[in-house]
């Protein structure tokens, strides 16, 4: 099951003994189930002390504040509390052997390209005719198996999302077509959700890896650089197709979303009002929260713990216990 906790409005957040409320403005206190809760998501404009901070970490809970448009600005992560030197010696020589990184790499590639695909599929099959886009993905992935480092890895994967988003217009009736990719800022209402979502699967991939022995900050595919924990956008590469464009398609699909209502204009972009947000956000958690009947576990498994056994996986990797296959879906 999901367990985040998802804040929209403005407001005071104050802890009182063992609990956290919400303060909003000119509305009576929320309390917030801290025992039950992995993350916290800040989207309204709140107010906090080093007190609230301290019982955070206690409680080991993480939490990521997006800035007005809704988007990423940065986590509050706490210390660390599942250390493991071993496993961090490890990560940094899988980092630093070229043919051990490229393993790793070409895996999170392999299993981003085979759930586009899957959708294209899906769609194609439902007369939205993506045949071109295919052929042309299928392609590019078998010469992006050759690839010698990951630069090189990096320019397929760019070239085969951009053919990959070529083929929202086909699957979507819009007002606003998709021309290209736009990201600072977007200029569209597609462009707008595909930021928006990629945000919020980032922060959720970088919970569950704070769950695990795994620095976030050491990655394979993306280059590991100051002030960012790369390894959550290895991780999100392969989930932004299960998770993100499987909600975008849905809500316009079920005409949930409107280019009129739920977006806004301006000289800096277009952005999901707070309406629209909120229609997001509560389909991001409704997936979350979804479960599939695990094949190997022979147990019913939520989305999010799909994060985490990734995150296992990736461990298990690391100390030669078992070969890294990053998650093919196969429900």
């Amino acid at each position: 099951m999901s367990r985040n906790y998802y804040i929209t409005q403005p407001g005071r957040l104050r802890r009182k003994d063992n609990t956290i409320y919400l303060e909003p403005e000119a509305a009576s206190r929320i309390p917030i189930p801290v025992e039950d809760i992995d993350a916290l998501y800040f989207y309204g404009e709140l107010d906090l002390n080093t007190k609230l901070l301290n019982f955070l970490a206690q409680k080991k809970i993480a939490f990521h504040v997006f800035n007005y448009y809704g988007y990423y600005s940065g986590s509050y992560y706490p210390r660390e509390y599942l250390n493991s030197g071993s496993l961090l010696v490890k990560q940094v020589q899988h980092y630093e052997k070229p043919a051990k990184r490229m393993t790793i790499a070409h895996e999170f590639v392999e299993s981003a390209v085979f759930n586009m695909l899957r959708i294209l599929r899906y769609h194609t099959n439902r007369d939205k005719d993506c045949t071109a886009q295919i052929e042309a993905i299928e392609t590019i992935l078998a010469e992006s198996r050759n690839a010698k480092n990951t630069n090189e890895l990096m320019g397929y994967e760019g070239s085969i999302r951009d053919l990959y988003y070529t083929a929202f217009n086909t699957i979507l009736t819009l007002k606003t077509p998709l021309e290209k990719r736009v990201r600072r800022p977007p200029d569209n209402p597609i462009n707008a959700l595909i930021s928006f979502g990629n945000s919020m699967m980032y922060a959720a991939c970088l919970t569950e890896i704070y769950r695990t022995q795994l620095n976030p900050t050491i990655s394979f595919l993306h280059e590991p650089g100051d002030r960012r924990f790369s390894l959550s956008l290895d991780l999100a590469e392969i989930f932004k197709p299960l998770i993100i464009d499987r909600i975008i398609f849905r809500l316009f699909n079920r005409r949930q979303l409107d280019e009129s209502k739920h977006f806004e204009t301006n000289v800096d972009g277009c952005y999901l009002n707070e309406s629209g947000r909120k229609l997001f956000i509560a389909e991001f958690d409704e997936q979350l929260k979804q479960t599939i009947s695990h094949r190997r576990l022979k147990r019913h498994v939520s989305y999010q713990r799909l994060i985490r056994l990734e995150c296992y996986k990736l461990i298990k990797h690391l100390v030669e216990m078992e070969t890294y296959q990053a998650l093919r879906p196969w429900w």
